[in-house]
């Protein structure tokens, strides 16, 4: 486990909604941080998804522009990102732009804050 006290304890709870995407949907850093009461800001989530266990399904969080940040990181291969969702069926624009109206998943059913995080970016 990485982290440990208030940030492990974070860290997890963005690892147990992040798990619960299904495959061929997305959310964005900011919806999961809005979705965890802000505990966490969206670059933060970020972070915690760097350090994740390797059964969460971090290529399923994207950022508020329908795109794939893991791009400017130099620790990750080119592409994979995409190809992980692109092997779920999600497709991309010319521009690497996924559409987010077709793809955002608004969080699991009943989750607190789930309707005006799916508004977000």
């Amino acid at each position: 486990m990485h982290g440990h006290g208030a940030e492990g304890g974070a860290f997890q709870l963005v690892y147990a909604l992040v798990r619960q995407i299904p495959p061929g949907r997305v959310m964005t850093y900011g919806q999961i941080a809005a979705l965890l009461g802000h505990v966490l800001s969206p670059a933060a989530v970020g972070w915690a998804l760097h350090v994740c266990p390797p059964d969460v399904p971090w290529h399923r969080v994207v950022n508020a522009s329908g795109r794939c940040s893991t791009e400017r990181l130099p620790d990750f291969p080119a592409q994979l990102q995409r190809k992980l969702l692109a092997a779920e069926g999600v497709s991309f624009d010319a521009s690497g732009r996924l559409d987010l109206s077709r793809y955002r998943w608004t969080g699991p059913v009943g989750f607190p804050g789930a309707e005006d995080a799916a508004a977000l970016p």
